[in-house]
């Protein structure tokens, strides 16, 4: 393999991917598709779908098992430090069987709270494989989750706040409006005070797409329900909201 192409491809509608994430899909010989295991089969299966619609030529995919992790360490930064260099050791492996053009096909965009840049710079630098690597932009969350609710996520000449449910359980007051991604445990339940309102979504840009919104004392139970049981019937949840504190 001489080239990798790490693709951003968007929420999860076909239609997020750019025509710049298609032309580098068609260059690409071989796809390296990261596994999660049966309960997140569906997004492997969406992946394929995106290829089925949108490469024409003939190309082969891997797919990698991603090696698994405690998801509630209490040393946090040391067990994602590990989990990345295992990850490396998997990648590298199957970059040195693959020959021509390689490609990842990235949920969002690489560059947002996404580790597949960090591991194809961990394999460089082991020394074992060389290649070179672009990096083609997608439509992440955020903005899937702006559009679906019709809102602006800044208010005028002000910033965004984009963080983790794990940096706001640390932090509840939210002041900024805030961006919460990566959150297990329903964090806005934390957040004090009877003026803020919530723009949510799950599972944004598939057919399971769901929203909620309002003032998030008001809409919270039925958020937190809704969650809930979504995720008993999928096996997972993906889910990204905006906190904004009213004036």
């Amino acid at each position: 393999m001489h080239e990798l192409l790490v693709i951003g491809i968007g929420a999860g509608d076909p239609d997020h991917v750019t025509v710049q994430a298609i032309k580098a899909m068609n260059r690409a010989d071989v796809f390296f598709v990261i596994g999660k295991g049966a309960e997140k089969q569906e997004l492997v299966d969406l992946r394929t779908r995106i290829l089925a619609e949108h490469v024409t030529g003939d190309h082969r995919i891997v797919e990698i098992t991603d090696p698994p992790r405690d998801r509630t360490p209490s040393d946090y930064e040391g067990v994602v430090d590990d989990w990345h260099e295992r990850r490396a050791a998997v990648f590298e492996e199957q970059f040195a069987q693959a020959d021509g053009v390689g490609a990842i096909l990235v949920w969002g965009d690489p560059s947002l709270y996404d580790s597949t840049l960090r591991i194809v710079e961990r394999v460089l630098a082991r020394g074992v494989v060389r290649f070179d690597y672009s990096v083609i932009p997608g439509i992440t969350s955020v903005q899937t989750l702006a559009a679906q609710h019709r809102i602006v996520l800044n208010r005028i000449g002000e910033p965004v706040h984009v963080t983790t449910g794990r940096r706001l359980a640390a932090d509840p007051d939210v002041t900024d409006d805030t961006v919460v991604m990566l959150d297990a445990h329903t964090t806005f339940t934390q957040v004090p005070g009877d003026d803020v309102d919530i723009w949510w979504g799950a599972y944004l840009g598939t057919a399971d797409e769901t929203l909620v919104a309002g003032n998030l004392r008001a809409v919270e139970e039925d958020i937190v329900r809704t969650r809930a049981e979504l995720r008993e019937r999928h096996g997972w949840i993906m889910d990204t909201y905006l906190l904004r504190r009213t004036r």
